[in-house]
């Protein structure tokens, strides 16, 4: 049933720009803390917690995206351009109006944002002033990422995974010239890179515009901008409210375990800062595989070659596995490493020594969720099951752990770090059941 040679080729033309383009998003955070490490532990933490801000807007530009990209991938699959226009319109539409409701708050409350996370007034302060000139990229970031979905969608993944590396490794040279004040430029610290994050958004979505301006583009539908079709309209609600509810639950809950682990101290903040970079670093490739996961089971299954469609998510869940077990590997090769890398009291190594350790386990969770739930259910539209099991796992379980074990028995920041690392191990005998009942197995286009 499966062209292995063509499934390799397919999988591998998808998942290695997508990673590309992960890995190089995840490169910014790690040159700040990098950077901002090298000037203080204090300004690192701080933009490590008002980055969270982004984290949770990045929940609704990605449910919005998501829902584009499970409905693009199948119309695509398809051969219809017409209702990829009217797709992109409406990820316009409600992506646009989620970065403005963003970029006003980051602008006109900062510091009431930043206490959520910390109490502690210098690292208010500091990531206050960082939210104030950062908020302007949020009022890019949800355009251009409705240009850089449907490029992925309509086979011009290289396109955007090039848009999105240039963008990163500008934002990189930037950090460094605003941070340190080099070439001339003052030594702006936190704020430098806040700055850096806006000037490489801006050329970012410029970069969309002019690049996707050629006919062989699928491009907004501006002349039915207004005019959205009823039937599509509810289609895409219909995927995008539990993707945004799965989001939520998974985003807020992250930032839960950030918000808990910020409050028991800066050592175990600042610890709990670099063990997140390096996660997102190692999550790329399994990040790449999802989405090349949702992208060729959702062509398949468009086209009407359900079985196919099948055989493909059930491949792909296998190979889950096995990135999970190497990205294992790979934390556990790299800690020594992260650890002589940046500046931290001996609390702080401590801690981060045992959290890097406690990752490398979550590590396989992960891998298998993300492809098998982000990648292969959603790209046959059982979007619904991700939010229940992160209502369950995240939300009834790990959440509640880690509070009481940080603020009722005062736990170690260890043992609270292990229950924020629960939700993703704990749910793999579920999510597998889940799969093998076959319900992602659909058409959703329409004629």
């Amino acid at each position: 049933m499966i062209d292995k040679r063509q499934f390799n080729k397919n999988l591998t033309r998808l998942t290695l720009p997508i990673a590309m383009q992960s890995l190089m998003l995840a490169l910014v955070a790690a040159a700040d803390a990098l950077m901002l490490g090298r000037v203080a532990q204090e300004e690192m933490t701080a933009v490590s917690l008002a980055t969270q801000i982004q984290f949770i807007q990045n929940m609704f530009i990605g449910a919005i995206a998501g829902a584009g990209a499970i409905l693009g991938a199948q119309y695509w699959g398809k051969g219809d351009r017409h209702t990829l226009g009217d797709l992109f319109n409406m990820m316009l539409r409600y992506a646009g109006l989620v970065s403005v409701l963003f970029f006003l708050a980051c602008e006109l409350a900062p510091g009431p944002l930043m206490h959520i996370f910390t109490s502690d007034a210098q690292l208010i302060a500091i990531g206050s002033a960082y939210l104030q000139i950062a908020g302007w990229s949020y009022l890019l970031t949800g355009i251009s990422q409705c240009y850089l979905t449907t490029m992925k969608v309509t086979d011009h993944v290289k396109l955007g995974a090039f848009i999105s590396s240039s963008a990163v490794v500008m934002n990189v040279i930037l950090n460094a010239i605003f941070i340190f004040g080099l070439l001339g430029v003052p030594r702006m610290q936190a704020k430098g890179a806040a700055l850096a994050t806006t000037v490489s958004r801006a050329a970012e979505l410029l970069l969309c515009l002019g690049l996707t301006s050629k006919p062989e583009f699928v491009r907004p539908a501006f002349r039915r901008f207004l005019k959205l079709p009823k039937e599509l309209n509810a289609d895409f609600t219909r995927q995008a409210l539990p993707l945004m509810g799965g989001s939520l639950c998974w985003g807020v809950g992250f930032t839960s375990y950030t918000a808990i682990i910020g409050h028991m101290g800066s050592d175990a903040a600042a610890a709990n800062s670099v063990s997140a970079v390096v996660r997102d670093l190692i999550c790329c490739l399994c990040n790449g595989i999802g989405s090349a996961a949702g992208i060729m089971v959702g062509n398949e299954l468009g086209a009407g070659d359900l079985e196919k469609g099948k055989a493909y998510g059930i491949r792909l869940k296998n190979l889950s596995y096995i990135i999970g077990l190497l990205s294992t590997v790979l934390v556990l090769a790299v800690t020594p490493l992260t650890v002589g890398m940046v500046t931290l009291t001996a609390q702080a190594r401590e801690y981060l020594w045992g959290m890097m350790v406690i990752m490398s386990i979550y590590m396989i969770g992960r891998c298998v969720n993300t492809v098998t739930i982000n990648g292969v259910l959603a790209g046959g539209g059982d979007t619904l099951f991700d939010m229940y099991s992160l209502i369950v796992c995240m939300w009834c379980i790990a959440v509640p752990l880690a509070f009481t074990g940080a603020f009722v028995f005062h736990w170690s920041p260890l043992a609270v770090y292990a229950c924020t690392c629960l939700d993703e191990v704990g749910k793999i005998p579920w999510v597998m059941f889940r799969f093998r009942k076959y319900k992602w197995v659909k058409d959703l286009t329409r004629e």
